[in-house]
């Protein structure tokens, strides 16, 4: 136990942070969210201002705020982006250098994981990026000599009375200090940052006073920054069919984990449809698979029906669908800290509320022991199977009410006793998600920030080493926490033979990072029963050409092919795991896009792949875009795939603006392209008041600016 010293200004804490560390700053701070934009971007100037002092930070996903590249973006973004993130967002100062290469030579930054595409023209990055598995990022610090960890903190409470909570970041700061403290070297300085808007969660999140962790607790009186919110996404017609293939993948009773995204958003929709309205996720998911039929795979791994157990959250990122899916009654499967209690709980042997016949199945369970002693007794407390109060004395177990019972459980009176006390007893300690880390909307953080009861405790964020990976010495107990566990992931490329490429280029340039998507797909193969599933849309249009992204083969790998198990894309689910190789190609060939099929079975019938008298079945040549969107049409015309399913950050007008934008870019990357906006430019209309007024083009005054109006009206008046 440390004093904390109580800090309410900026610059003097970066002071202590230059009198404890030196010349050689070296800086830990959380992915994301968690990261004190304020006080980095302080120890940030000072450093770069002073070039005998070095600072190297440690990190990941550096959020910055998008930056509009042509006028007309700009007219539409930075009205948006000051209402959604405010005028005063303080942008990380290191990021904006670092992806326009131009830190100074003193200061270093090495991230294990970008934001999408943001540093893809970034020498600086590129150079000091650090390809981990999450799992692998705390022991791979340990050696880098960290002097300083900041992050923000969430507080409950004030002075002697205030609870410290890592809110959304406790994923590698917990890992990171029990590795350093078993290594016996010397732990550095810790700085909390108090954010009063950061939502305080628990698990190993909630570290109490703090005394064993900070040695400083920053109040700083500048605003908070504002916590760094997604906007929510629109969903596709192609984003909408892998969602709900992925969505038959879920089984009942299971354990899901997801990332984020419109991939992610379209699976959580769907899942929500088929709890809601059952009769018309099928009647969708029919149309989807039309002449084909259901995959195979949703019969071994999943199902269609509406959720009577529910399912468990355990994934490294929480983000809206949990909230989603926790609303919708879906996020409700409980596991506990027990291995003997998982296990009668998992079987049905006793529910959430305990009856008094659930004695006889307890003991059989061994959840109640032979006899009970003070270890056994707190034990049966923490889980609300006997109640606050209890205690031993002279071989009997006290209970509040006055009564008592003998310890030994296997004496039937004992046994008749205590089902009187446990009747109605509801069990404590379960938790229906388990998380590393959160990012998400607005809305996510308000719903995090008024858990309460029972959706508050049962709310866990953790170290990510007891997300990701089976906790050495509790591999039973975690088997049967992820029972059924479903870990649906994005990549970018997938080859015919089941590898995938997910976080970099074929030039070896990083788009974003491995992050924890290895670690999931090991562990689907390490579980008795899960799966790991990649999502993909089967084609991309780049520079103006239109690729597959499914390929025979990509010069980068992410996930190797020996660990292929499932894919889905808008046209299928392939199931490959324990596939030849040529089942694994003909799988790979059903969920790939028609124009696309020849070229890929050319090249496998050269690799011997295929026999050379293959043919790809007629049916599939009906994975096109035009039947995609005539096969989702009936589901799109009853409501039941909403564009915005969970809402939007944008307003009536913007949500019109962005129509016309995206069809203004379409028709500029397509050839023929001038004709076409020649031909709208001329073509007489009504003005679109509102929508000109919203891009400051209401009274164009320069010629550009009047044929930029005239074009925008035109789009208008095209998607309207």
């Amino acid at each position: 136990m440390q004093s904390i010293e109580q800090l309410g200004d900026i610059e003097t804490c970066v002071e202590r942070i230059l009198q404890a560390c030196g010349d050689h700053v070296v800086l830990a701070t959380p992915l994301g969210l968690g990261k004190p934009n304020r006080l980095i971007n302080a120890l940030y100037r000072r450093i770069a201002a002073e070039p005998s002092r070095r600072l190297t930070i440690h990190t990941a996903l550096s959020l910055r705020v998008p930056e509009p590249q042509s006028d007309l973006e700009r007219r539409f973004a930075e009205p948006f982006l000051a209402r959604h993130f405010g005028n005063d967002y303080p942008h990380l100062e290191y990021a904006v250098a670092m992806a326009e290469d131009r830190l100074p030579p003193n200061v270093k930054v090495h991230e294990f994981y970008f934001q999408s595409g943001a540093m893809l023209d970034s020498g600086q990055a590129q150079r000091n990026h650090a390809s981990l598995n999450y799992t692998m990022v705390a022991k791979s610090l340990v050696d880098t000599g960290i002097n300083v960890i900041a992050q923000l903190v969430a507080r409950r409470g004030q002075g002697a009375e205030a609870r410290y909570s890592l809110g959304c970041n406790p994923d590698i700061t917990l890992d990171l200090m029990d590795l350093l403290s078993a290594a016996g070297a010397r732990l550095p300085m810790f700085i909390g940052v108090v954010h009063e808007a950061l939502p305080f969660l628990g698990g190993d999140a909630d570290v109490g006073a703090g005394t064993d962790l900070f040695d400083i607790v920053l109040d700083a009186p500048d605003p908070p920054q504002t916590l760094f919110a997604l906007p929510r996404k629109e969903i596709d017609d192609v984003e909408y069919a892998i969602g709900l293939h992925a969505s038959t993948l879920v089984r009942d009773g299971g354990t899901l984990q997801i990332g984020i995204g419109a991939l992610s958003d379209a699976l959580v929709h769907s899942l929500l449809l088929r709890q809601r309205d059952n009769v018309g996720y099928c009647d969708a998911i029919d149309a989807l698979c039309g002449e084909a039929g259901q995959s195979p795979a949703v019969l071994k791994a999943g199902g269609r029906d509406p959720f009577k157990r529910g399912i468990h959250g355990s994934s490294e990122m929480v983000m809206d669908g949990f909230m989603h899916l926790r609303r919708a009654g879906i996020l409700v499967r409980k596991v506990y800290e027990d291995l003997a209690l998982q296990r009668v709980v998992d079987e049905g042997a006793v529910g959430d509320r305990l009856e008094s016949g659930d004695v006889l199945r307890l003991r059989s369970y061994d959840v109640l022991p032979a006899r009970v002693g003070a270890n056994e007794l707190e034990r049966l407390v923490r889980f609300g199977i006997l109640p606050q109060g209890c205690r031993l004395e002279d071989d009997r177990l006290h209970l509040p009410d006055g009564s008592n019972i003998s310890t030994d459980l296997d004496n039937p009176e004992s046994q008749a006793a205590l089902g009187a006390a446990i009747h109605g007893r509801d069990l404590i300690g379960g938790r229906y998600l388990n998380g590393g880390f959160c990012l998400g909307s607005k809305e996510l953080y308000l719903w995090l920030s008024g858990l309460e009861g029972e959706d508050f405790e049962g709310l866990s964020m953790n170290r990510i080493s007891e997300i990701n990976q089976l906790q050495r010495g509790y591999e039973a107990l975690a088997r049967r926490q992820h029972r059924q566990a479903r870990f649906f992931n994005t990549c970018m490329i997938a080859t015919a033979l089941g590898a995938a490429a997910s976080d970099a280029l074929e030039d070896g340039r990083v788009v974003s990072g491995v992050g924890g998507q290895y670690n999931f797909v090991a562990l689907a193969h390490e579980l008795d029963d899960a799966r790991s599933v990649l999502m993909l849309r089967s084609t991309r249009l780049a520079h103006g050409k239109l690729t597959s992204n499914i390929r025979w083969n990509y010069a980068h790998t992410t996930i190797p092919r020996h660990l292929r198990d499932i894919y889905v894309s808008e046209y299928g689910i392939a199931d490959l795991r324990g596939k030849s190789d040529e089942e694994c190609v003909i799988a790979m060939l059903a969920i790939s896009d028609a124009r696309f099929h020849q070229e890929l079975v050319e090249q496998a019938i050269k690799a011997l792949k295929l026999p050379a008298d293959f043919r790809v079945p007629s049916a599939w040549s009906q994975n096109t875009p035009a039947i995609l969107r005539e096969r989702l049409g009936g589901a799109r015309a009853r409501g039941l795939l909403p564009a915005w399913p969970f809402g939007s950050d944008f307003t009536p007008t913007e949500l019109r603006l962005l129509a016309a934008l995206g069809w203004l870019k379409s028709v500029v990357g397509k050839p023929g392209r001038w004709s076409s906006l020649l031909g709208a430019v001329l073509s007489p209309g009504p003005e679109d008041a509102d929508g000109l007024a919203r891009m400051g083009l209401e009274r164009p005054q320069s010629l550009r600016d009047r044929l930029m109006a005239r074009l925008l009206n035109a789009a208008l008046r095209r998607t309207s």
